[in-house]
């Protein structure tokens, strides 16, 4: 038989005190206990192995220690260094994190928001890939604090961190430039959240300031409906699918920009398939820096986002806000850096 939960009642009899001088030495309440009648009452309640009905309490208090996050693909080492840097800074200040996956769902997404609201999380951190932004003001107006990483949010309640993709991709673009390449692909997943767009303006903004004229042909964007088709491999196999659409044109690039590394991955496996071998036939660069890019062969060059210090920095501002601690800064943009590795040569 599965046995009944210990009680603040049962500790309360077997320590000879009162239920509400139980509730208050096990909640450190201020309120004045003899040191003696608390020792013994945390030593009773030790003995029973109890556990604290946390959910009860925040019912009682309206004060939960639980912050939701939600983020489209825990599978990919970008978030999951994002969310390390989130729990690094909750657990810190005795907050618990609630993980949402959207598997790259905006319908899922949606769900999610409405469960953390019914489950009083006082505050959000969310890498959002849903088009419907409008829905967010019905949240903030519940007092739910808001705060968008990674992917920027259109609403002038909701602070934002996030990162300079247009840079990261001039700044990518520019290195293989040096390196003596002009024909320049880019492969990307769809253009449909801000960081891929950011990425396709510093793409094109380096190309046009250079004097090369952007080739449709080396623009290679997925059709694909991430959240219709999406697997752990999505990344991959998108970088394979698309790299095959070069291989099959008459004219290759001599250097490929993929929006994340795990596309980059991708276009490597289907280069090598191939007898392209990187980066002596072709350059390939990547984004994001996962510890993946520096396993592979050859190891990626890269340009590093800071993951980590990203989600670091969006749970420190999610709590001073719970806490009512105002900012008037409401966007923190972290800078790209280049990480030069073996997958970019010179081209003669």
């Amino acid at each position: 038989m599965r046995k009944k939960p210990v009680t603040i009642y049962d500790i309360a009899r077997m320590a000879n005190a009162s239920v509400s001088t139980v509730s208050r030495v096990l909640s450190n309440s201020n309120y004045p206990v003899s040191h003696e009648l608390k020792a013994k009452i945390k030593a009773v309640a030790k003995e029973l192995n109890y556990v604290p009905n946390m959910i009860g309490r925040q019912l009682k208090t309206n004060n939960s220690m639980t912050i939701g996050v939600i983020v489209p693909s825990i599978s990919n080492p970008f978030y999951a260094d994002m969310v390390m840097g989130i729990e690094e800074i909750a657990r810190e200040n005795g907050y618990h994190v609630f993980l949402c996956n959207t598997r790259q769902n905006p319908d899922l997404e949606a769900e999610y928001f409405q469960t953390l609201l019914e489950k009083q999380v006082k505050g959000l951190i969310v890498s959002s890939i849903s088009k419907q932004k409008d829905v967010l003001g019905f949240y903030l107006e519940k007092g739910l604090n808001v705060v968008a990483i990674d992917q920027a949010m259109d609403h002038p309640e909701v602070y934002q961190i996030g990162f300079d993709y247009k840079k990261g991709a001039y700044l990518a673009c520019k290195h293989l430039a040096e390196k003596g390449h002009r024909k320049i692909a880019f492969i990307t997943a769809a253009l449909d959240r801000p960081s891929r767009i950011g990425m396709f303006h510093g793409y094109t903004q380096f190309l046009l300031e250079s004097g090369i004229e952007p080739s449709e042909a080396w623009m290679k964007v997925s059709k694909e409906p991430e959240e219709q088709t999406y697997s752990n491999t999505f990344e991959f196999q998108n970088g394979r699918r698309l790299a095959r659409e070069l291989i099959g044109q008459d004219d290759l690039p001599t250097a490929v920009l993929a929006c994340n590394d795990l596309t980059a991955v991708g276009v490597i496996s289907e280069f090598n398939e191939n007898g392209i071998v990187v980066p002596r036939d072709i350059s390939v660069i990547g984004f994001d820096n996962i510890e993946l890019s520096q396993m592979i062969t050859p190891a990626l060059t890269t340009v590093h986002i800071p993951k980590y210090e990203m989600g670091k920095a969006a749970c420190s501002t999610l709590i001073r806000l719970i806490r009512g601690e105002k900012t008037d800064r409401k966007e923190w943009i972290m800078q790209p850096k280049l990480v030069e590795r073996q997958s970019v040569a010179e081209t003669g």
